[in-house]
């Protein structure tokens, strides 16, 4: 291999360990918090020209405070995003921006603006390694410097330009919706809070992706004070079920030593009560959970979300028996959710009683047909398939499974096997042998990167 040939393949080597697939992040699922994302970005999308059966707003559990789009229309959140925000508003000036992201197009463009620094850094690779194979040692050295520091500019400002036309657009969706931009604005104020704490310089945004958050405080303010929405409050229902879920949020994913020290047991209001359960929940303690979460019920006894709780941790705890009743109720009130009756589902096999295992295989079947993207219910559907005998359809659900959680060695062991027992071009074999060719190829593929 040639010097510049090795100069070369190292460029594109570091440009592709730069990128993290979402599929590598972890996906944090949750009916209650779903519902409120698709209700905040609602009315968002209705002014946007997109339909809203196409966008989604996806959670991924991470500490980080951001939000973008990568590809498709799914918006996706980090944790720490919802964690930093003080309001749903907040959170709904993000989706606009995000929004507008979708709607420009960014990042079917964001190839233009890698085209451009590409030719800009593989020429200047080009001419500095002809003049160092010549013999001009520094002057080569120079000029790759200079190529990447111009390959590098050329992309932050197309980034920035990217950015600032986001930023615009989703100004537009938030007046055009009615909803305050104030939100925005104090999310944008903390971002500069923490510039300056980590000493970034103030005074112009080059070398960065995004403009600093002090000039987009500046630009969007006047857009967003002369806006007749500026001073209209926010949706109440809305934002209370924000903290509700910030709350949750906390007490799923925080140490419960962390929760319980910011939601003492002198805080008495729902998100408190509801921080506490899963704290108590997730540091085994189920008797003071379910003590938190029995006075939720109390208060709103046909919430199914707190229903979903409450079968949550018996279940957990050993007393599926006793969970069925909230979780059955649960289920009928969100009208079959399929992640409250994929648990549901467990909480019948977990029983250990072959009289629920046909309404496990109704209930669990359901639950994929609306929502075939939750490995967890495949798993539990191969498993009542187990107990029944059906060890192909069992093979089926578990190649399913593993197809998602990119297990793919399993899923080709798994379709196989289930190729092997279902009948010849029938719908199950069909799809068995999908998920072999799908797992083959993404299995190779990923063997090909390793290399």
């Amino acid at each position: 291999m040639t010097a510049l040939l090795r100069l070369i393949v190292a460029f594109f080597t570091i440009t592709a360990l730069t990128v993290q697939p979402v599929a590598a992040q972890s996906i944090l699922r949750d009916a209650e918090t779903e519902a409120l994302f698709k209700d905040m970005v609602a009315p968002l999308v209705a002014v946007s020209e997109l339909d809203a059966e196409d966008v989604e707003v996806v959670l991924i559990g991470d500490n980080q405070i951001n939000a973008f789009v990568a590809g498709g229309q799914r918006i996706y959140f980090y944790s720490g995003t919802l964690a930093a925000a003080d309001s749903a508003n907040e959170i709904q000036g993000i989706m606009a921006h995000e929004l507008g992201h979708i709607t420009g197009g960014h990042i079917i463009r964001f190839d233009e603006g890698i085209k451009t620094a590409t030719g800009i850094t593989i020429l200047s690779l080009i001419l500095g390694a002809a003049a160092i194979a010549a013999g001009a040692g520094d002057a080569g050295a120079g000029i790759l410097a200079a190529g990447q520091q111009a390959a590098t500019g050329k992309f932050l400002a197309f980034s920035r330009v990217q950015e600032r036309s986001a930023d615009s657009a989703g100004a537009r969706y938030l007046a055009a919706a009615g909803i305050t931009g104030k939100g925005s604005i104090n999310f944008f104020k903390k971002l500069q809070n923490y510039e300056f704490r980590l000493g970034i310089p103030q005074e112009d945004s080059y070398g960065r992706t995004h403009p600093l958050s002090g000039e987009r405080v500046t630009l969007l303010r006047d857009v967003y004070q002369a806006d007749p929405a500026w001073d209209k409050a926010p949706d109440a229902e809305i934002e209370a079920r924000f903290q509700r879920v910030k709350a949750k949020l906390l007490g799923f994913t925080g140490e419960p030593k962390t929760t319980l020290r910011k939601y003492p047991e002198s805080d008495q209001s729902v998100p408190g009560r509801y921080a506490r359960a899963y704290a108590w929940h997730k540091s085994a303690y189920p008797d003071r959970a379910l003590y938190e979460v029995n006075n939720l019920l109390k208060d709103a006894p046909n919430d199914p979300y707190f229903l979903e709780l409450q079968g949550q941790i018996l279940l957990e705890s050993g007393k599926p028996d006793e969970a069925l009743a909230s979780l059955r109720k649960a289920v009928r009130l969100t009208n079959n959710q399929p992640l409250i009756a994929s648990l549901f589902g467990h909480a019948l096999i977990a029983t250990e009683d072959k009289t629920h295992f046909e309404e496990a295989t109704q209930v669990l079947k359901s639950a994929v047909a609306k929502d075939n993207q939750n490995p967890f219910a495949w798993y539990q559907l191969g498993v009542v398939y187990s107990q029944q005998g059906d060890t192909a359809r069992a093979q089926l659900a578990t190649a399913e499974s593993s197809l998602l959680q990119r297990n793919y060695g399993s899923a080709i062991r798994s379709s196989q096997i289930a190729m092997a027992g279902i009948a010849e071009n029938t719908p199950d074999w069909i799809r068995a042998q999908d998920i072999s060719l799908i797992a083959k190829s993404e299995f190779e593929r990923d063997n090909k990167r390793r290399r």
